[in-house]
């Protein structure tokens, strides 16, 4: 399971004209599912987002997490982080999980989140997207649940 996290000050998502997903301040998550993802994975990784410290704290530092900061989360499913374009200059998408699979564990990971206490807000699985963002920083960051945390 990979994830592209951007802390924002805000972001939204868009599906054909209607906001389904809008969040203030907080992390926008790109996550994509590979195949052999288990919801161990969906769980610890959303852990491991929500427990990151990556808000500046009073000094100026990156020493705040999500909750601390009380912010809000903005999950978007996004299986092309599964691409691989070593070969060619088409991407293959043979590594992304299949989107039954895919889409359960998205939902657990979204479901991960808000036991912990965090407002999510969620695009729409499998529809194709507008996504806007303030790019709070800029602070990106890339997790992959297949290596160590």
């Amino acid at each position: 399971m990979r994830a592209v996290i951007q802390r924002v000050s805000q972001a939204s998502v868009t599906v054909d004209g209607e906001v389904v997903g809008a969040i203030e301040r907080g992390l926008l998550v790109l996550l994509g599912v590979a195949q052999g993802d288990t919801e161990n994975d969906a769980r610890t990784l959303a852990t491991k987002v929500v427990e990151l410290r990556i808000f500046e704290d009073d000094a100026g530092k990156m020493n705040r997490s999500l909750a601390e900061e009380e912010g809000s989360l903005l999950v978007v499913s996004q299986f092309t982080l599964l691409g691989d374009c070593r070969k060619g200059r088409r991407p293959s998408f043979i590594a992304a999980a299949a989107p039954e699979l895919a889409e359960q564990l998205y939902q657990t990971f979204v479901a991960a989140v808000a036991v912990q206490g965090i407002r999510v807000a969620t695009g729409r699985f499998r529809a194709q997207m507008d996504v806007a963002l303030v790019n709070d920083g800029p602070v990106t960051l890339l997790l992959d649940s297949r290596k160590a945390f």
